[in-house]
Formats: structure tokens, sequence, C-alpha cells
């Protein structure tokens, strides 16, 4: 094998690396993101059952309570649309889920790849760059908590896989 396509083999693996501490962070925080939007979802639900049974209970000394309860229900749908979460929670999958094929591609690239010419395997490796660079111009900043996560996870074996391992 000449250097030149070494090299690319090497740059296959760095970047299908890249692609899984990526994809790992933003499934972990997809996960987070899932259970804020139930939360701000579900609780000025909740509160507003809890305001309404004012109705019910003519003593006033409940009227704190149902003053904080409708106030919670009235600012989390704000809050939940100020995060923006609904198009968070999309755009954090979609980025998860390229970051995923792309490491995948990347590994076939660096593993099957390699076994073809050197002219043809330089021409898949630059069609998954453009594809990575357009993944990481749409992809969100993660939060720093969800990557060392990740490198906990993966460092942890978490994404070993078993037929790799015999081999």
């Amino acid at each position: 094998m000449d250097q030149r396509a070494q090299e690319i083999i090497d740059e296959c693996k760095r970047q299908e690396e890249s692609c899984l501490y990526t994809s790992t962070a933003l499934f972990s925080w997809q996960k987070e993101t899932r259970k804020l939007r139930i939360v701000f979802i579900v609780v000025p639900i909740v509160c507003g059952s809890f305001a309404s049974a004012r109705i019910l209970m003519r003593d006033p000394t409940y009227d704190w309570a149902v003053a904080i309860l409708s106030l919670i229900a009235g600012l989390f749908p704000a809050i939940f649309k100020a995060l923006d979460l609904d198009v968070s929670l999309a755009t954090i999958a979609d980025s998860a889920n390229r970051f995923k094929t792309l490491q995948d591609g990347f590994r076939q690239a660096s593993r099957i790849g390699a076994t073809s010419k050197t002219e043809d395997l330089e021409e898949q490796f630059t069609s998954l760059m453009k594809r990575m660079d357009d993944a990481r111009s749409a992809n969100p900043t993660i939060p720093d908590r969800h990557f060392t996560a990740a490198q906990k996870k993966i460092k942890g074996g978490d994404y070993d896989f078993d037929s790799v391992k015999k081999a």
C-alpha cells in the first residue's frame, strides 16, 4: 500500500473516532432535551388543573397557591418557546444521525475502501469530508457535560463490538 493511501486510511480512522464522540454526545443531549420537553409540557397542565380547582374550593387560604400554580402554568409554555426546545430537539436528533452515519462511512472507507485503488479511496474520502463539513455547519454547540459523558461512555467500552473484539 502506498503512503498516500495509508494517510487517507489514518485520517478516516480519526474522523470515525471524531464522529463517534460527537454523535454520542449529541444522543446524550437529545435524551436530556426530551426529558426537559416532557417537564415543560406536563408541569403546566398539572399546575393549571390544580389552579382551576379553585372554582370548587371557595376557601381564601388557597389564593396564594392558586396564584403561584397559575403563574407557573402560564410561564412554562413561554419558557419552553424561549428555549426553543422543539426546534432544538429536531436539530440535535438530525445532527446525531448525520454524525452516526458519517462514522459508519469513515469506518467502511478505512477498512473496505482501503482494498481498492488509491484514487477510489481518495474520492470516497473527499465525498465523506464534504458531508462532514455540511454536518459540522448544521451542528449545534454541544454542552461540555454531554461531551464528558460521551467520553466516559466510549472509554467504558459501551461502543465496542463483540465481533471486532473476536477478530
